[in-house]
């Protein structure tokens, strides 16, 4: 036999399909038509046998049929003079009484990519529309978007359109849903198909007839549709509701989507879909498939968004499994960090000391992270974790660490205490960027309290000649600062040497223009250099509410079941959203302060609606619920804001501990950054909430001697941007109400 790939071959082939003897054979012809596809699926030109292979599609033979069909659809485009005269041979096979040769006839004459072919093929087209066989009619339905995209500049013919809405009444399943794919695809540019009350209802109603994927994409059409009203929305919502529960996780993710798109005005419903599925979501987060598995925990972080205690009973649900990829592990530990409460919290700080030893250092660190994130509420536990891990003295480990430690003073300054002497007591130093920088800010922060700070500062200006990174220079130029102020006899020399190394050798611009900055605020004197540098300090009092108020579902539903979660919109808030109608949900810090509320979000759409920053409008705007505000860009906006309105409210604080109090700010729309312990004093805590498009920062002051009108009672303290009086009277009158009822309720 020749050598596969030579042309020896195929001048073998030309001459065994033009042999009488073999053609008579019926079995052997189809082999060798088998060969010529083999070959021509291995990569060789066997475009020459193209008029002997038309010619074996005349035949009864329905497998012989495919074979030449798939080589002439293969070669169509290489012979276009060869494949005309194959047309007429496909047509007469179009009107075969046996109607699989009809749907494969149709099905590849739609498939010659070549030009002038669409008007050999629109009249079979319309012929298989109103064909009586099913296939034939699928095919046919397909064909008319091919068609269509044969030809997209042409008009649309409206004929075929007609025809196609008339065939959604088929009662072929698979033929009602070519017919959305076909009409989507020509009417695209025309928004797609149109989806109106009678439609709708007949999808609604053919559901259960059709396979999972059919029915998963008819529930996506099916979103463009809104009833008309209560009785129409719930009787939809009664078909839908055993969609919920299917085992097929594609249909019960577009149910859930369409169910909580169409409940928006109903936050009862919605609460009730997401507890109905929360079975199959969990099954998906545990399916045997990886890609699976990973969106189904995608999701469920969405939904913690609105309900985070949904699954907090199934914490174990989210465990990591040994042989679990890493993008898992990561996600799971993200949606543990959401389910701790005081019931689960041992439990979930022991699994995530366990994956802080994992061989991997990304992991490991991502552990360590979500055990200083815990810490910001349960800080004592997390402490006593992460202060023993600093005896691995593995250097990913202690880098981890230092930078947790470094978050966690920030968000919890009674912590500091205990940070201090967790690293005095750390034998290594981290040696990566991101670890020396946090390890050099905790030490010029919070200098006064480490008695060994000097000293491993030193170690670091010894070697800052070979220090390549200009971010741990300044870093360690702005350490050494802080530590003089506060302990000047130790820290003099070795800020000298390091002020001269930084001026005169270091080349680096920004390291210079910093050092030069400092030894003329210096200059200016001590008294000087410690007002700007060291600034307030933060109230050791004060009790940072760790994690993220509830959203309405209406932020997240629309990039429910897409690609939005998978990409981590929902973790990142400056991605794009999946749906523009979710555009206000997915906003960075900074456009937070300056955007209206979010459109998605049913709380927020009347006053969104409503008039705008107008200082004398007679109504006053209500509070509304946004994007929630960061510790951060709070603390940036109050600093940069003056107090617009002061009032004394008239009774002390409520004597409620600071969960309580936020649950109920959260009940009127009243976002809580901070309060002080039940028996602090001075008492404070510090709000915000959104009226229409304007943000309101408060501060609540009680007890503090150097604020004679905060001896009695509460000092509410006002800023708000843009400002507007309206919005400042309605918020003052809703917290007014919230903390009078709460301390009556105390009393």
């Amino acid at each position: 036999m020749p050598y596969l790939g030579c042309e020896e071959t195929v001048k073998e082939l030309k001459r065994a399909l033009s042999n009488p003897n073999i053609q008579a054979d019926r079995l052997r012809y189809r082999s060798y038509i088998t060969r010529v596809i083999r070959s021509m699926t291995q990569g060789l030109d066997v475009s020459a046998l193209f008029m002997d292979m038309v010619k074996a599609s005349a035949t009864v033979d329905v497998v012989q049929k495919k074979l030449v069909y798939l080589y002439m659809c293969t070669y169509a485009s290489h012979k276009p003079d060869l494949a005309l005269l194959a047309i007429n041979t496909l047509r007469k096979d179009c009107a075969d009484p046996n109607p699989m040769v009809r749907g494969l006839a149709l099905r590849n004459m739609c498939n010659f990519r070549m030009p002038g072919i669409t008007e050999y093929i629109q009249q079979p087209i319309l012929t298989g529309l109103r064909d009586k066989a099913s296939y034939v009619r699928r095919v046919a339905v397909l064909g008319c978007a091919k068609m269509h995209s044969l030809r997209p500049s042409t008009e649309i013919d409206p004929s075929i359109v007609n025809e196609l809405y008339a065939l959604l009444r088929d009662p072929d399943p698979v033929v009602m849903v070519n017919c959305l794919r076909a009409l989507e695809e020509i009417l695209r540019e025309e928004g797609g198909v149109v989806i109106n009350k009678p439609i709708a209802h007949h999808l609604l109603n053919r559901l259960k007839d059709l396979d999972s994927w059919a029915q998963s994409e008819v529930l996506i059409f099916l979103m463009r549709y809104r009833p008309r009203g209560d009785d129409e929305l719930f009787d939809v919502l009664s078909l839908l509701d055993e969609f919920l529960q299917s085992v097929h996780t594609p249909v019960m993710a577009a149910t859930l989507r369409l169910f909580l798109r169409l409940a928006a005005a109903h936050p009862a419903v919605q609460a009730d879909a997401l507890l109905r599925a929360r079975g199959p979501l969990l099954a998906a987060c545990g399916s045997a498939s990886r890609e699976l598995r990973f969106a189904g925990l995608c999701h469920v972080q969405q939904v913690l968004r609105s309900q985070p205690a949904l699954y907090s009973g199934q914490y174990k649900r989210f465990f990591c499994g040994y042989s679990e990829p890493g993008y898992i592990k990561l996600r799971k530990m993200e949606i543990l960090v959401e389910l701790v409460n005081d019931e689960n919290v041992v439990l979930v700080l022991e699994e995530l000391k366990s994956y802080c030893t994992d061989v991997s250092p990304e992991l490991a660190q991502a552990a360590i992270a979500a055990i200083g994130h815990i810490g910001r509420t349960y800080t004592e536990k997390c402490l006593d974790i992460l202060t023993g891990l600093l005896a691995l003295q593995q250097e990913h480990v202690t880098s981890a660490v230092i930078r947790t430690f470094r978050d966690l003073v920030w968000f919890c300054p009674q912590s500091i205490g205990a940070v201090c002497r967790a690293v005095e007591v750390c034998g290594e130093n981290p040696q990566d960027t991101e670890g020396k920088q946090a390890l050099l800010w905790l030490l010029g922060m919070h200098g006064e309290q480490i008695s060994s700070a000097p000293y491993v500062l030193e170690g670091f200006i010894d070697g800052i000649k070979a220090e390549l990174s200009s971010a741990v220079k300044t870093e360690l130029l702005t350490a050494a600062l802080k530590l003089f102020l506060c302990r000047p006899a130790e820290t003099q020399d070795m800020l000298g040497r390091l002020l001269h190394y930084c001026i005169d050798e270091e080349s680096d611009m920004c390291v210079r223009d910093r050092a030069l900055l400092y030894y003329r605020l210096l200059q200016c004197g001590v008294d000087e250099a410690r007002k700007i540098l060291l600034g307030p300090e933060s109230d050791p009092s004060m009790t940072v509410l760790a994690g993220r108020p509830e959203e309405p579902v209406g932020c997240w539903a629309s990039g429910f079941n897409t690609l939005g979660p998978l990409a981590g919109a929902d973790a990142h808030p400056d991605a794009p959203p999946a749906d523009s109608s979710a555009q206000h949900c997915h906003s960075t810090e900074e456009e937070v302060v300056s955007k209206p509320p979010c459109q998605a979000c049913p709380e927020s759409a009347g006053a969104a609606e409503g008039p705008r920053n107008t200082g004398d409008s007679q109504e006053e705007p209500g509070l509304t619920l946004g994007p929630p505000l960061s510790h951060e860009a709070f603390e940036r906006l109050w600093v940069e804001l003056r107090v617009l309105h002061r009032q004394t409210l008239g009774f002390p604080p409520p004597a409620a501990p600071p969960e309580t109090l936020q649950a109920v700010l959260q009940l009127v729309k009243v976002q809580a950054l901070a309060f002080s312990r039940c028996e602090a004093r001075p008492w404070k805590a510090y709000v915000c909430a959104r009226a229409g498009s304007t943000l309101v920062l408060a501060e609540l002051l009680h007890g503090d001697p150097a604020v004679p009108d905060s001896q009695d009672a509460l000092l509410l303290s006002v800023k708000q941007r843009p400002e507007n009086l309206q919005a400042i009277r309605g918020f003052v009158s809703v917290l007014h109400n919230a903390l009078q009822t709460l301390s009556s309720d105390r009393t």
